[in-house]
């Protein structure tokens, strides 16, 4: 694809939150942007609207010299995306275009099951704060120091999240990640998730790996030492060492010990970029975290209220233990809703053991993905069934008028009250604290 060429470009499901991100980079490299999409409301839209992207219903395919869709809504099954094709418009699946817009640039591609949203951003923010004026992907809203989800910059240094979800279910099951090249390959972890995707920890271990054959460097956790670790009124400090190299002290603005080994990982990939330490350190401590990345929402009375992307079983035990290790002595509520019914059918036990941290549990419906049509069997109730044998308070709210309702009820002040999953619990932060 010639993108010099181009003048118009419309996203297929822009509300997509990758989709999203790479419309920005779109809309600012100079490109006339559209979208379209379901009337739902997303995370994605304020970032839209901040980038005054017009976005519409599906419907009938606009005039434009390139369709990106994503492979959710159908792949290239999509109406519009299927009246392109029938107008020689050409068309590419989201993971496809990504690869080819950052083939120009030094590639800086972060992969892994859980962490890649965190660690890119974190990256895109030492960079900038550094002076390299990168271009960036990722897949979140508004970056906390930083801006939008997407940026072209001036630089040579594109960064972006590199995804082993399939390019388009059904009809392309090439892991998006591998139409990426990058320069610099940073892998945060490896866990099983997308069990319809992947039939095993071996399939997906597989596709990290043939991603790994494409990269110049990989950069793994094996290659630096962290020491130190504290937490201290809402901050979180640290130490490096690389390749048995002292590298000194850090701070970060955002909590878990996780988040530790995401800045190890960034900070490693800016030293190979030739970042100073100095604006290692300034950098990151301007990274503020990302939407829906343990953000702070508001608070009810004196109950502070956060909300959080988690949806796998590691992602929950990890956000829960860094909010205890920030709040040792707070009452923790963890509102969870599940995503998708083969996830949670093939990881029920993990998911039930997850909640430890938590003092109390609440447990939704599960929220079916839109390439989902069986239930396999399991509700929300079956993980409150099976997550009951682990936990002493645990409770089935199936919506959220019946969250609203039990936590009215339940409720302390300084209780922190999290709301996690992957599905529109996204917005019932927010108009709990409204209600």
């Amino acid at each position: 694809m010639d993108w010099k060429k181009l003048k118009r470009i419309h996203f297929v499901g822009i509300k997509g939150i990758a989709m999203a991100a790479l419309a920005v980079w779109a809309k600012e490299a100079g490109y006339n942007v559209t979208g379209s999409d379901v009337r739902d409301e997303f995370p994605s839209d304020d970032v839209l609207k901040k980038a005054h992207i017009p976005v519409r219903q599906f419907g009938k395919i606009p005039l434009c010299d390139l369709v990106i869709y994503t492979g959710a809504h159908n792949g290239c099954d999509n109406p519009e995306v299927r009246q392109a094709m029938q107008k020689d418009i050409p068309v590419l699946a989201h993971g496809i275009a990504l690869g080819e817009v950052m083939q120009p640039y030094r590639q800086i591609s972060v992969a892994g099951s859980h962490g890649k949203t965190t660690t890119s951003a974190m990256v895109a923010t030492i960079l900038s704060s550094a002076g390299y004026n990168p271009s960036w992907a990722i897949g979140c809203g508004e970056i906390r120091g930083l801006g939008l989800s997407g940026h072209f910059g001036r630089g040579n240094i594109f960064v972006a999240e590199a995804d082993e979800y399939v390019t388009d279910p059904g009809h392309d099951m090439t892991p998006r990640f591998l139409w990426q090249k990058p320069d610099i390959l940073m892998i945060t972890n490896i866990e099983y998730d997308h069990p319809d995707a992947y039939a095993s920890l071996k399939d997906v271990q597989a596709a990290f790996s043939a991603l790994q054959s494409r990269a110049q460097m990989t950069i793994m956790l094996k290659d630096f030492q962290i020491q130190h670790i504290r937490f201290s009124h809402e901050r979180t400090f640290f130490s490096l060492a690389f390749r048995g190299m002292y590298l000194g002290e850090f701070t970060l603005k955002v909590p878990g010990r996780h988040n530790v080994k995401n800045a190890g990982l960034a900070i490693t990939a800016c030293m190979e970029l030739g970042v100073s330490h100095e604006k290692i350190v300034q950098g990151l401590l301007a990274f503020g975290g990302t939407k829906r990345r343990f953000e702070l929402v508001g608070d009810v009375g004196k109950a502070m209220v956060y909300d959080d992307y988690a949806h796998h079983p590691t992602e929950i035990r990890a956000t829960l233990a860094a909010a205890r290790e920030w709040y040792p002595k707070n009452r923790m509520i963890a509102v969870f809703q599940p995503h998708t019914y083969s996830r949670t059918k093939a990881l029920m036990s993990d998911f039930s053991n997850a909640f430890t941290d938590a003092n109390i549990v609440i447990l939704s419906d599960i929220y079916a993905s839109a390439r989902e049509n069986d239930t396999l069997g399991i509700s929300g109730k079956t993980l409150m069934e099976e997550t009951a044998q682990h936990h002493l308070h645990v409770f089935y709210a199936p919506n959220y008028t019946s969250v609203e309702k039990f936590l009215s009820k339940t409720m302390q002040p300084e209780d922190v009250i999290i709301f996690m999953g992957a599905g529109d619990i996204y917005g019932w932060s927010r108009k709990f604290i409204q209600a």
